[in-house]
């Protein structure tokens, strides 16, 4: 009947391939970071550069990878990317069981110098992997399925929607899957299940999306890439202010004229290596040209400010969470809660789509996660916050220098001196607060916060997708993506500047800066958008 024609249908496939996909992905991830920890004797030096080599192999060579995926056929853009992935994290899972099983006759090689080309390798492996997974992120999610839904905008909306809460289920329990194998079995049993994980889905995966690809004959199809369609993405800008209505979007393929001239550049008689050079740099200047040129442009840029906060359930806000009491089961509780609140997020996208239109919704979902956010602020002067107001005034603490810890000394007994001293090794997981109305105060505004961020990443997803032409799709979320690390990138930074307990409430503050100027500029975008619609209409 219906149900095993909708089985076999390309949505169905899609939805199967991006779980088994994010599955990995998130197992991984997971797994890459304890095992950096492991290996260099419990210290975070190997996991900080694998960070910052993820983030900058993306701000580098995001443009590039798009423009990848532009210039070459649908299926062997998914096809490559899926199996330089895979093979890269099996490869580099065989490498890290070797190291795990044999770490000591390893570190007497070469006077340890072996230990650190294995390192080396195992990074390089792990970024190539991450690279891979950018661009099949970029094919199926920002442009296959938007074929799929034969440019539907409702469709579209719905399949967005759907990959997102598998992306919010496999981001809880796919961590957890893998972190039960290691706690039970070993750390080379946990990579032997990462490498058995990955062969199975690369094979799945490929299966899979090979059907998608037969199965809908727009796929095969690209449009030439000529100059300028500004017609399309004028009348697609219009779409999105408007609801229910006007559902369906035209082909692009009919009208579509994006920069055919983008890397046509004229031969020079420089050496090849320099030829090839200028190659990839015009190709990275005209992708960032191509991206700011984009009527999103603010709001793309918009989405990319959020990315610059320490507000949310990753590894800087839990250790935080520690240090003030909250206890690992609790913590888990609390990300299960916020995976339900980003649930509703999508849920409420779809909904709001359907009545006010994609422009508006963005509007209110901003509102919504600002105002969800104040709770945060509050937090910050709330009692039991150890926030050190002193270090934003140096100049009247200078009296009270014989009190370290200023104000929050006052409101909290477990301050943490700014230098290492005696007590720097007693910064401690669980000792109670003075009060826990901070902390409530925060995880409330944190968890909320996300029913209004995921719907608004998903009004912006959605924004690039109707808006940019197909032949430009590639490039400009390469370029996005590049953008969302360099602003993750600023966020560590911030981190790093301030890292003790007390200056966690004036990361909050600078946070919730950056989200604000986010949202500014995507209600410029929006203004913007409004008035050129009432002008045309």
């Amino acid at each position: 009947g219906s149900a095993l024609i909708y089985l076999k249908g390309p949505k169905f496939l899609i939805y199967v391939s991006g779980a088994l996909s994010m599955w990995g992905d998130r197992m991984w991830h997971f797994a890459i970071s304890v095992f950096l920890i492991e290996l260099y004797g419990r210290n975070l030096l190997l996991t900080a550069v694998f960070g910052l080599v993820l983030a900058g192999s993306v701000l580098l060579l995001g443009a590039l990878i798009g423009d990848w995926v532009d210039r070459n056929p649908r299926n062997k853009v998914a096809h490559a990317s899926l199996f330089i992935q895979n093979t890269s994290v099996t490869v580099c899972s065989i490498v890290l069981m070797l190291v795990f099983s044999y770490k000591e006759q390893i570190e007497l090689i070469w006077d340890g110098w072996f230990t650190v080309i294995c390192y080396t390798v195992v990074i390089i492996l792990a970024d190539v992997a991450n690279l891979a997974s950018t661009a099949l992120t970029i094919a199926i999610q920002r442009d296959w399925i938007v074929v799929i839904t034969g440019y539907n905008r409702g469709h579209l909306a719905g399949m967005n929607a759907t990959m997102r809460r598998i992306d919010q289920v496999t981001n809880i329990l796919a961590p957890l899957a893998v972190g039960q194998v290691m706690t039970l079995a070993s750390n080379v049993v946990g990579c032997g299940f990462i490498l058995a994980w990955n062969l199975f889905s690369l094979i799945v995966e490929f299966f899979f999306l090979s059907r998608v690809y037969r199965i809908v004959p727009a796929l095969s199809v690209k449009p030439p890439t000529v100059e300028g369609d500004q017609e399309y993405l004028e009348r697609s800008e219009r779409r999105g202010l408007q609801g229910q209505g006007d559902d369906e979007l035209s082909d692009p393929l009919a009208t579509s004229n994006c920069n055919t001239d983008m890397h046509l550049k004229e031969i020079t008689n420089l050496p090849l290596c320099f030829q090839r050079f200028r190659w990839l740099l015009s190709t990275c200047m005209d992708g960032w040209r191509a991206y700011y040129r984009q009527p999103v442009f603010l709001a793309g840029l918009g989405l990319a400010f959020l990315y610059t906060t320490v507000l949310g359930f990753d590894c800087i806000t839990t250790g935080y969470a520690y240090t003030q009491g909250i206890s690992g089961s609790l913590l888990s509780l609390l990300m299960g809660v916020s995976a339900i609140t980003g649930l509703m997020g999508t849920v409420m996208f779809t909904r709001l789509r359907k009545s006010v239109g994609l422009v508006n919704t963005g509007i209110i979902s901003s509102c919504l996660h600002l105002g969800c956010l104040l709770l945060c602020v509050c937090s910050v002067f709330a009692p039991g916050s150890p926030i050190d107001l002193s270090l934003l005034m140096p100049y009247f603490s200078s009296g009270s220098s014989a009190e370290p810890g200023g104000m929050a000394s006052k409101r909290q007994k477990h301050t943490y001196p700014l230098s290492g001293g005696s007590n720097q090794h007693n910064v401690p997981s669980g000792t109670a607060p003075d009060s826990y109305i901070s902390i409530i105060l925060l995880f409330l505004g944190v968890i909320t916060a996300r029913i209004g961020l995921w719907c608004f990443d998903l009004t912006v997803t959605q924004l690039l997708q109707e808006t940019i032409c197909e032949s430009e799709r590639g490039v400009v979320n390469g370029v996005q993506s590049s953008m969302n690390y360099l602003m993750d990138l600023l966020h560590f930074i911030m981190v790093i500047s301030a890292p003790q307990p007390q200056h966690f409430g004036i990361l909050v503050i600078i946070s919730v800066i950056f989200i604000t100027t986010g949202h500014s500029m995507y209600f410029l975008y929006a203004h913007r958008a409004k008035r050129k619609h009432r002008l045309e209409t």
